[in-house]
């Protein structure tokens, strides 16, 4: 089986809660993509490819903009009910999900990790930032802690919004720059916080799945690679040098090495073979994005498993693309 390891679902019993919620523009856009929220829907999107299956994930708003306090672990249990409820009567369609919770509770969104991958969940899903916050910062320290003891694979998902502008003489980004341009950058910023932060040296058990092949990582090779060794030559306030003397590898090695990756760049022929030149084949699993193209669920899965066909990667590699490596990292074997 292809197993699309980041495509993106909103169990039924939240969906309503989403729509109603307030957040800007977020109905229009939900109730736009059936294949999101209807179960039926999405299934007959599934059946469209053969030997297929799809890891649900939940898809935006990050839970910590819709709410705070305890309703924050309230509505993370919902979702995650609601995935596990999906794949335990739909397997053969669905093969796992991934446990959504929110790093903005004050445990760090552990008790709901543990409880949610007790019920079968694979991994656990974050956003690049919470709520405007970095990853590195010392309250989330927790959740990489237990995640690391756990030995489940975090989903590492972009957020970004209008409200993040491009130029500093604008109030908000325009032309919707801060999701097609902004998101792949974000991605790579959050990776960058937990390299820089040490918290990958720290915990080095955490097994981090970089959403759209890792964002702007594999172009910048040359600016990870030769640019990062000379980290310091740049920064006049603070000697950064002593921070790159104490992290146990080159910058690039950890990019290329320690993250794993997806291959769901909206069919991008030449994104994609970048994204292969640039990670270890045991770091890269195959996705899709799916509900969110112009045909609402069935574009970029077919065209992303068009450019692997085109790829003519050996069988081992395809294999371990497919699912082998997501079994791995996983500890879970899929439907042949």
């Amino acid at each position: 089986m292809r197993v699309d390891a980041f495509t993106h679902f909103i169990p039924p019993a939240f969906f309503d809660k989403l729509v109603d919620s307030g957040y800007p523009d977020i109905g229009k856009r939900m109730r736009g993509v059936p294949s999101i929220h209807d179960l039926d829907v999405r299934m007959k999107v599934v059946d469209t490819f053969p030997d297929y299956g799809q890891i649900l994930t939940y898809p935006m708003p990050p839970l910590e903009l819709l709410t705070k306090g305890a309703q924050l672990d309230e509505f993370a249990k919902i979702i995650n009910d609601g995935f596990a409820d999906i794949c335990a009567k739909h397997r053969d369609h669905f093969p796992g999900w991934v446990a959504q919770i929110s790093l903005d509770t004050p445990d760090a969104g552990v008790a709901e990790s543990e409880r949610a991958i007790k019920n079968g969940a694979l991994g656990v899903q974050i956003y690049s930032n919470i709520a405007g916050r970095p990853l590195d910062d010392p309250a989330f320290e927790p959740f990489f802690a237990a995640m690391n003891k756990i030995g489940k694979p975090i989903w590492l998902h972009p957020v970004r919004g209008a409200n993040s502008p491009d130029y500093l003489s604008e109030k908000k980004s325009r032309y919707e720059i801060w999701w097609a341009l902004g998101w792949s950058y974000e991605t790579t910023a959050a990776m960058s916080r937990l390299v820089f932060s040490r918290i990958m040296d720290k915990y080095p058990n955490l097994k981090v799945i970089a959403h759209h092949f890792g964002g702007i990582a594999p172009m910048l090779e040359g600016r990870i690679g030769p640019g990062w060794d000379q980290l310091g030559a740049r920064t006049s306030d603070e000697d950064l040098t002593v921070l790159r003397k104490s992290l146990k590898k080159r910058p690039l090695d950890y990019f290329k090495h320690d993250f794993y990756a997806d291959t769901a760049v909206f069919g991008g022929a030449p994104a994609t073979k970048c994204g292969f030149e640039f990670y270890d084949m045991d770091k890269i699993l195959f996705a899709s994005d799916c509900p969110f193209d112009p045909e609402k669920g069935t574009m970029y899965t077919r065209e992303t498993l068009r450019i692997l066909d085109e790829l003519n990667l050996s069988k081992a590699d395809r294999e371990k693309v497919d699912h082998g490596n997501l079994e791995r990292i996983t500890g879970v074997t899929f439907p042949k």
